[in-house]
């Protein structure tokens, strides 16, 4: 039976754009108070005086996910003004290319940093309460990208991939306390983060309908959630191609993602 989310407070990482900012957003319109965690402040003030428009309450936080201790500050923060944390969604993430000759390493590093550790760092802050409470609902967000490596995003398939893995263990591990898990695993998605891909990204959903999606999902307390699911069948079948097929498929993507980095400017900022 789906459950309520009227009168929870709620915790979104990468709020202050695509798929965050919806999450965010609509949670708010059902009734959550939010705490808002990214690393850019203007657009987080932007989208809590929205959801003020809108009757809401929100509360921004800036903080980078990938630094232990300011998330914790962040969820003190929201403690402090919202009261206790019942649902934590632990969105934040980039999409690097992993270059060939030579590795950008620094942005594989990155990577990991922001899409591994910024989930692991956000559970952490969340789960003493949660258990001292014996309630409490985690959530990562993910990629259909965890479930097959692919050509030039070795390191973003694998940080997926890893995030998938450790939810799973967390699920198990948590067994009995009362604190619920889900990974939501989407495909593509219109974000500042899809915005230069070159190549077909087949299945393209909008922002505000994979969050309306994910929240769906949420609220059943779905273990896992794979969609668009012709995309997920897709992607599951591709393990078992041969590299060949899969190179093929590909294309160009190689030189474009060369292409993207070198074009990259070192002050660019990073997503949220």
């Amino acid at each position: 039976m789906a459950q309520s989310l009227a009168g929870k407070v709620a915790l979104v990482t990468g709020a202050s754009s695509g798929i965050g900012w919806e999450l965010a957003r609509q949670l708010a319109l059902e009734g959550c108070r939010v705490g808002l965690v990214a690393r850019r402040e203007e657009p987080l003030r932007q989208l809590a005086a929205q959801i003020a428009a809108q009757q809401g309450t929100a509360v921004p936080v800036v903080a980078d996910v990938g630094c232990r201790p300011q998330i914790e500050a962040a969820f003190a923060q929201v403690r402090a003004q919202l009261g206790p944390i019942d649902l934590v969604i632990a969105n934040a993430g980039i999409g690097r290319p992993t270059l060939r000759d030579p590795v950008n390493m620094e942005d594989v590093e990155e990577t990991f940093r922001i899409n591994l550790m910024g989930v692991v760092y956000t559970v952490s802050a969340a789960l003493p309460e949660m258990l001292a409470r014996r309630s409490g609902h985690l959530v990562a967000v993910s990629s259909l990208a965890a479930y097959r490596g692919l050509p030039a995003e070795s390191a973003y398939c694998a940080s997926k991939a890893a995030v998938n893995v450790y939810m799973e263990g967390l699920r198990l591990h948590l067994r009995g306390t009362g604190i619920k898990t889900t990974t939501i695993c989407p495909g593509f998605v219109t974000t500042p983060m899809t915005a230069n891909n070159q190549f077909h990204m087949p299945q393209l959903m909008t922002a505000e309908f994979a969050a309306r999606k994910m929240i769906r999902a949420i609220r059943a307390g779905k273990k896992v959630y794979n969609f668009p699911w012709r995309l997920t069948l897709l992607v599951k079948l591709s393990r078992w191609l041969p590299d060949a097929v899969i190179h093929w498929a590909m294309g160009d993507y190689e030189t474009e993602a060369q292409h993207a980095v070198a074009q990259r400017r070192p002050d660019q900022p990073l997503p949220p």
